[in-house]
């Protein structure tokens, strides 16, 4: 066999059963040993952008890499975005990416770029294989970097001649360390900081925001008269109705500050130091008070259920239950479309065991806590402040899980990076209700221009901010894709078609006006 084949036969026996495509010239070999090689079901997204986004979906839900597959450093590149918040997300992924033939790179072809160059600021494993006989071993090598720590992106650069090249035939799997356990001493100091007297903080990321970690760290909570919090920007929480609901730090600067007031002590799990998102005149970039102090409990790379588990058991919180609430779902609203009755249509409305994907920016922020007491969900959001995640994640996690309904909360703007997602969700008919919240503007960025203290914003400046002169009809995009979509001007027309979309297969786009 060749080497393309002796790759694709690695990946799928180490796990990987799943590829999002963009191919070029480069990589015809490694298409073609896919059509030879059962076992990896190929998905095609019309731009790198949505083939990176969607295997992050696919990584966040299935707790395993998929495989994408790019042509060259521009294919690579054009995937950057979307792979740096993959990155930030701690997403466990793969990827392919061609290049030209070892012995052809030196005469400068006009696709010849320094794809390694490219790889690696969103990458944490980066390689080029250099023989035809090299292939399945890196291959190998690259799944177990993806499996790394908390998970991580890992880029396989395939040339190609070593693709064509005759190989030595699959590599057995590498097996990636074990989650390390936490010493007892980060026990020990936790518990003093919770036995301390001063008002301390549990913030909890990355894997212990699945629901039993999540209960686990309620009850240490309660047990101690300890906060509870979860960072900003999450992969992923297990929440809604019978779990814990989980507050996050709040993304305006002002607002975060003033929640964290007070906090003396504060206990890392998984989670990092919060900070803001971005730097304003004369504010702090730690939101943290300065006079916090901060105790690590567990890395993100560490295994936090563990680590929660025996600090619960030292400080005697398993005889107390969760901070849970009885949290009621809304109900219906009626009157006007605003940003608060769309939310409650969808807490009112989403369905058992679904998967919500957040990019709904400045318009969805009534969602999360009107979606507080809705059957038991998964909320995965945009991690790496990189817009044009929202409809490649829903797809991606769509692929995932088939038997649940993902619902994609999407901002007009950013939806306009990736648009291309809804091709890919109609062709392998996923299951996606897509919410675009339609309000022709760019709205944070005219928020975060008063907040840096632009002030008197002119005509050019107001119109870097406006999506209209044309509108958007994101109907006929949608339908142009092929998805079935509409237009809901009011409640009552939301509410039916939110309905009829999840209880029907297949892809759904809903514009809304707020």
């Amino acid at each position: 066999m060749n080497g393309a084949e002796s790759l694709v036969r690695t990946l799928i026996a180490g796990g990987i059963d799943t590829c999002f495509a963009n191919p070029g010239t480069s990589e015809m070999h490694f298409v073609a040993a896919l059509d030879r090689v059962a076992g990896m079901r190929c998905i095609l997204g019309l731009f790198e952008g949505v083939v990176s986004g969607a295997a992050d979906g696919y990584g966040r839900m299935a707790d395993k890499p998929a495989a994408t597959l790019l042509h060259l450093g521009p294919g690579l590149g054009n995937a950057l975005a979307n792979l740096h918040n993959a990155r930030k997300a701690c997403t466990p992924m793969v990827n392919i990416v061609g290049d030209h033939a070892t012995h052809h790179r030196q005469y400068d072809a006009p696709l010849t770029a320094d794809v390694e160059g490219v790889a690696r600021p969103m990458s944490d494993w980066v390689k080029t294989s250099m023989s035809a006989r090299d292939v399945a071993r890196d291959g190998a090598e690259a799944i177990a970097a993806a499996l790394a720590g908390p998970g991580q992106v890992a880029t396989l650069i395939l040339p190609a001649d070593t693709a064509w090249g005759e190989a030595n035939g699959p590599a057995p799997s590498v097996v990636p360390p074990s989650r390390r356990k936490v010493p007892d001493e980060a026990i020990t100091e936790a518990v003093a900081a919770l036995r301390s007297g001063e008002r301390t903080l549990i913030l909890i990321g990355g894997r212990a925001l699945r629901a039993k970690p999540i209960e686990i760290a309620s009850r240490i909570a309660k047990a101690t008269n300890a906060g509870l919090l979860a960072p900003t920007s999450n992969a992923r929480i297990e929440r809604g109705a019978g779990r814990v609901i989980l507050d996050r730090i709040f993304y305006p600067l002002d607002q975060a500050l003033e929640q964290l007031r007070g906090y003396k002590r504060v206990i890392l799990v998984g989670a990092a130091n919060p900070v803001a998102f971005f730097a304003y005149p004369g504010k702090p970039s730690l939101v943290l008070p300065p006079d916090c102090k901060i105790h690590v409990l567990a890395e993100p790379q560490d295994d936090l259920g563990d680590a929660l588990e025996r600090l619960a058991a030292e400080v005697g919180a398993d005889a107390h239950k969760p901070l849970t609430q009885n949290a009621l779902r809304p109900t219906l609203p009626k009157g006007a479309l605003t940003a608060e009755t769309i939310a409650a249509v969808v807490g009112a409305l989403l369905p058992e065991n679904a998967i919500v994907v957040d990019e709904s920016i400045n318009a969805g922020g009534w969602v999360y806590p009107l979606t507080a007491g809705s059957p038991a969900h998964d909320w995965l959001q945009l991690t790496g402040g990189s817009i044009g995640i929202g409809l490649p994640l829903a797809t991606g996690a769509a692929v995932a899980c088939p038997d649940r309904r993902v619902v994609a909360l999407q901002a007009d703007g950013s939806g306009m990076y990736t648009l291309q997602a809804l091709w890919t969700q109609a062709r392998e008919k996923l299951n996606v209700t897509n919410i675009i919240f339609s309000n022709r503007a760019y709205a944070s960025l005219e928020t975060e221009l008063r907040n840096v203290g632009a002030l008197n914003p002119g005509r050019i400046a107001l119109d870097m901010l406006d999506l209209s002169r044309p509108d958007l009809d994101w109907v006929k995009l949608a339908e142009g894709m092929g998805v079935e979509a509409a237009r809901a001007d009011t409640i009552e027309k939301l509410i039916d078609l939110f309905q009829t979309s999840t209880r029907r297969p297949g892809p759904f786009l809903i514009e809304v006006p707020c």
